[in-house]
């Protein structure tokens, strides 16, 4: 199959293709080999180390309540930044200066500091300033710091995906009358929203891997902070980090896969031409347009 981005290969580079095929599966296989004779010498594969992922009081004491604070958090910085970074993306292309300077000002200035640092900075404010318990005070920071960095790079995905559209979009609705407001919320970003899809659910996932510094830094009970816990108790690190490596790629598997389906259903409902309408309805509105069109007219000359 041949386009005009795309060639089709001939034999010598099927050829090549099998043979470099060939090779990244031989090296994939020595190199899943040598992990696996490392981790036998060093007596990682032992039962008993694995044992306890097979009882429920690993899951339910350890796993499973980090893992719902891990959700908690992730859910709760998409809720708050997902809107906000909406709001700062389209006020960067805002027709008042000053909108204009103060989201980028915004955007600019946490899209450039750590996430690890934001999290610090707001778990000292809330230690000084508010009356937040120590108890919640973690999950505050971690959250506070994920919105403040994330809202700020989607805010830039928000502004590259209208701005990747077709210039004409934005004419033809000024041709028609729309105010920009009706414009952006009703033609530029039910489109960009398919555009957008792929960079949001890569931001999205980062929140849910980003989790895991409120609990290397901050206390915040995540999964990562729960294994560490489990770890000690039952003295197999090693596999605890195996395991919670797993739920976190099937964690972000999932949510890929959601996302990956939002995009194909949004693209075949672009594609769509709505209800169908009989010959007696089509016939109807065809007369009810000649109507309306021949009263203007009227109207107009009158």
């Amino acid at each position: 199959m041949t386009s005009v981005l795309y060639d089709a290969p001939g034999p010598r580079a099927k050829r090549r293709n099998v043979i470099f095929s060939v090779v990244f599966v031989a090296l994939l296989a020595l190199l899943l080999w040598w992990v696996y004779r490392t981790m036998d010498e060093k007596s990682q594969l032992e039962w008993a180390l694995w044992k306890p992922f097979t009882e429920s009081e690993a899951w339910t004491t350890y796993l499973l309540p980090g893992l719902g604070d891990t959700l908690k958090a992730a859910g709760l910085a998409m809720v708050i930044a997902l809107p906000l970074g909406a709001i700062l993306g389209i006020a960067r292309m805002s027709d008042h200066r000053w909108v204009r300077a103060s989201a980028g000002t915004v955007v600019e200035f946490f899209r450039a500091i750590p996430v690890l640092l934001l999290m610090l900075f707001a778990n000292e404010f809330f230690a000084r300033s508010t009356d937040v318990s120590t108890t919640d005070r973690p999950l505050y920071a971690v959250v506070t710091g994920l919105v403040l960095y994330n809202a700020s790079v989607l805010a830039e995905v928000v502004r590259a995906g209208i701005l990747a559209l077709p210039r004409g979009q934005t004419e033809a609705a000024q041709a028609i009358g729309l105010r920009k407001s009706q414009t952006m919320s009703s033609i530029l970003l039910p489109q960009a929203v398919t555009v957008m899809l792929p960079a949001i659910v890569t931001q999205l996932v980062v929140i849910v891997k980003d989790t895991a510094l409120g609990g290397v830094m901050l206390g915040f009970t995540e999964l990562l902070s729960a294994r560490g816990t489990l770890a000690a108790n039952y003295a197999n690190v090693i596999p605890s980090f195996i395991v919670v490596a797993v739920i976190f790629i099937a964690l972000n598997f999932l949510l890929t896969s959601f996302a990956s389906w939002l995009e194909a259903r949004l693209r075949r409902s672009k594609r769509s031409t709505g209800a169908v309408l009989g010959a007696d309805e089509v016939d109807d509105l065809n007369a009810g347009e000649v109507g309306g069109t021949q009263k203007t007219g009227g109207d107009g000359i009158a």
